[in-house]
Parts: C-alpha cells; structure tokens; sequence
C-alpha cells in the first residue's frame, strides 16, 4: 500500500504552524504556574487546555505530507521538551532526592545507607536542598527534628526514610551528579531528562522507520504534555526507564534469539531503573510458543537486575530496597480500603476483593497477550498489560504514564491517552477536591469508555486493533 498523499499548499502548514506558537505558549503558562498547593483546579484547567491543543495538533499533523513529517514533528519535540526548563520543578520535589542520591554516591556514600535527615551525610547539606529559617516556611518543605532552635528543613520529601529508587536509577543520579556545575541545583536533572525525552522520540522514530509503520504516531510521546510537565520539568527517572522499555521492545520485535537476548538485556535495565516496566514483560513474550525464546528474553533481564544490584548489596550496610515496602503500604496497595487504589473495581466489589480480583484480571491479560499477541509487535501486547494495569490500579502519580504514552506511539491506539489524563486529574485535584476514591473513579471511569468506544469503532470499521494500514511483515509471526 502505498503512503497517503496530500497535495502541499499554504493551508497544509497553517493549522501546524499555528499550534507549533500556541500549545508551547500553553505549556510554559502552565509550568511557570506555581499553583500545586494553592490552585490546583487552575493548574489543571491549564494542563487541559495543553491536552486540548495537543488533539488539535495531531489532527492538524494528519494533513503534513509523509516527507515533511519527520522534520516537523522533531521540531515540535525539541520546542515541547525545552517548556520544561522555564520553571523549578512544580508538581512533584522528586527530582530532589535524586540529586541527593547522586550527593551521596558522589561522597563515597551508599544512597541506601541513610535517609536525608540522618546526621552521617549532614556534611553534604547545602541551603537549596536543605534551606533554614524562613526559608522553610514553604509548603513543599519537610522539617528537620532535633537541629536547634532555628528551623531546619528540606525539599525531600519523605526525609525519615531511605531512598526507594533502583540501582540503574542510582547510576544515572551519580551521572548528572558528577557532571553538574558546582550550583547548578535543579537544572542538570531538567536537561538530563529533555535530553533523555528527546532519545525517546528518536527510538520511537527509528522503530517506526524500521517496521514500515506511521512515523505520525511518534507525536504521541513527542508532542504529549506529559512529556514536558512530567519528565523535564520534574525530571522524573520514569523517562530513562521508558527510554530502556522502548528499545528494548524494538530489539524483541527482530528476529533471532540474539536479539531477543538483547531486548531482554535492555528490558532489565530498564526495570532496574523504574520496577514498573516490569509490566511490559508479557508484551515482550507475545505469541512466544517455544521455552527458548521465552528464556531468552527473561533470564537476561533477570540477570541484568540482579548483577545491577549486586555492587549497591556489597557496598550497603542497610538493604537496597530502601522504602518500598513502606510505600506500598501507604499508597495502599495491600490494603484497598485505605486509600484511592483499585477505584473502578471497588465501585463493583468489596474491598477485600479487590486485590484478588486484580492478580487474577492481570494473569488472564497476560496469558492472552503471551498465547495470542504478535512477537512482530511486542508493543501492543505491552500496551493491553500496561493499560489495564492502569485501569484496575488506577494510580495517582500522573507520571506513571510516561511508560503508557511511549507504549501508545508505537502502537498507535490513541485512546489510551486517556489514561494519562485521568492520573493527571487525580493527581492535582485530589487535594482540591478531597475524596480520592470518587475522583479516582470518575477520571479513570471515563478513560475507560474512551477506549471501550474507539475499540468498538474499530472493530465495526474492520481494522481491529492493529489498523487496516499494518504492513505484512508485521502480522508475520517470528518464533
């Protein structure tokens, strides 16, 4: 088949054009936009309207002749990425303990070895991270007990406990760390990340390129405000593990257990990054039907995992696994009725199912995808386990879905977008809006009909889940 054409004229580039001036003007309104703890229904009618502009831009890229595309949509990535940096990070003080990691590590210190209030490091305090007096009258300040009469704080938050970040993470925290500028503060991670969002789109790009597929839906990731406000401006280690996923993915979708082994290599660094890309890992397997290529792809992985944490277990007198017990059971994950977590599936049964229910849900995906998917195409199997993951979790840190975004540019089922912005929504209206579960529910609830009518008009159009325009060789399976 060959690629749609569409004759070039003024109007072609108008619409593009016009978006290109006014959703980075948007985004950077909605970054420089301190409003997290004072207007957090503004911050998300803004962040709405960056989504908003965001639709428009992707249907006015539709009428971009397929030569213009690539350059265009670069373009608009580096100018989307770049909003990112006008501002301090607004919406999550995460990307502070990771320069705190990288402080550490720096001084010959495990970052598993001591929370940031601990005295040993006290030494490595300076006032950006650790400010005093009024200067910790912010609301995005923790306070520091027992340090005198004057006030002492910092902007970790959650100071009391030991990082929760994996060894990959750690390394590149240690990275940025020792390439900083002496007072750089924030910046480093901010364009650390950019650069990193930016690799993405080329990955995205790349495998598009090498499958026959739409370059277009690159744009999802590259033009997505997520990208900007979640991984530059927060600079959350999320985008390196997306990053890593992305590559990874596209490495299992060749042929030959050599590359399968390299995909799942890569696959372990990402998950020694984020432990959510995990999740993809039944994509990876996708219509494998021989132990081999299944082993090829998971003993790499899991031997990348363990030998990444081997050095930090050598080198740590306090286990590597830092916080994440403790924070699975405060975001509630174990415990359903506690908090906002298995929204959808609490509105239909008890609490006490809920967790059940979700393991068993999460097994039957699985399985599908792995007896059913494509080894051509890993990405959707990824993106029907990660999505409904979402769903059934319904999560309230809205950069979870910076893997779903990804996910969705490769395979190009637009709809789960919705999925990112129903996190976003929890996430800045919930302390606005004060109940949790019910606003859990309705924004999830309503991504989930967004993806249950575009499934049903596909399916009465006839092109299924993969669209009418999949090359062949991408329906071909390779185990």
């Amino acid at each position: 088949m060959k690629p749609r054409t569409v004759p070039t004229t003024p109007a072609t580039f108008g619409a593009p054009t016009a978006f290109a001036f006014l959703a980075p003007t948007a985004l950077v309104l909605t970054v420089r936009h301190d409003g997290y703890f004072t207007d957090g229904t503004g911050l998300f009618l803004r962040y709405a309207a960056c989504w908003a502009l965001f639709a428009l831009a992707l249907l006015a890229l539709r009428k971009v002749p397929t030569g213009h595309v690539v350059p265009l949509l670069l373009a608009g990535a580096l100018t989307v990425a770049m909003t990112g940096l006008v501002a301090p990070p607004r919406t999550s003080t995460d990307s502070y303990r990771y320069a705190w990691d990288g402080r550490v590590q720096s001084a010959g210190i495990s970052p598993y070895d001591h929370a940031p209030q601990d005295p040993g490091p006290a030494r490595l305090r300076d006032p950006w991270l650790f400010p005093t007096g009024a200067a910790c009258a912010g609301p995005d300040r923790a306070p520091i007990p027992g340090e005198g009469s004057v006030p002492h704080c910092t902007r970790i938050n959650r100071p009391a406990v030991h990082t929760i970040y994996p060894p990959v993470a750690e390394a590149y925290f240690l990275a940025v760390d020792q390439l900083s500028p002496q007072g750089a503060r924030h910046k480093p991670l901010q364009i650390g990340a950019g650069l990193l969002s930016l690799g993405v789109t080329g990955a995205l790009l790349l495998i598009l390129r090498r499958r026959g597929l739409e370059p277009r839906r690159a744009a999802y990731w590259a033009w997505c405000p997520a990208v900007p406000i979640e991984a530059v401006n927060n600079a959350h280690v999320d985008v390196l593990g997306v990053l890593l996923t992305v590559i990874g993915l596209g490495l299992v979708a060749q042929r030959g257990l050599r590359h399968r082994a390299a995909g799942g290599l890569v696959l372990g660094a990402a998950v020694a990054t984020k432990l959510m890309p995990a999740v993809v890992l039944p994509g990876a397997l996708s219509g494998v039907r021989r132990v081999r290529d299944a082993a090829a792809v998971l003993v790499p992985a899991a031997a990348f995992v363990l030998l990444a944490y081997l050095p930090y277990v050598l080198l740590s007198h306090d286990s590597v696994l830092g916080y994440l017990g403790g924070y699975v059971d405060e975001e509630g994950y174990d415990d359903p009725s506690a908090g906002s977590r298995y929204a959808l599936l609490r509105l239909l049964l008890p609490d006490s199912w809920a967790f059940p229910v979700l393991l068993a849900a999460m097994a039957g995906v699985s399985l599908y995808v792995m007896r059913r998917g494509d080894p051509g195409r890993p990405w959707s199997g990824a993106l029907l386990v990660t999505g409904w993951a979402f769903v059934l979790l319904t999560p309230g840190y809205s950069w979870y879905a910076l893997l779903l975004i990804a996910l969705v540019a490769l395979d190009g089922r637009w709809e789960w977008l919705g999925i990112a912005l129903a996190g976003a929504a929890v996430y800045l209206l919930a302390p606005v809006v004060g109940h949790r579960p019910a606003l859990s529910a309705t924004a999830y609830g309503a991504a989930v009909l967004v993806i249950l009518a575009a499934g049903a008009v596909r399916r009465r159009r006839g092109t299924g889940e993969r669209g009418a325009t999949a090359p062949v060789h991408d329906r071909v399976r390779n185990s």
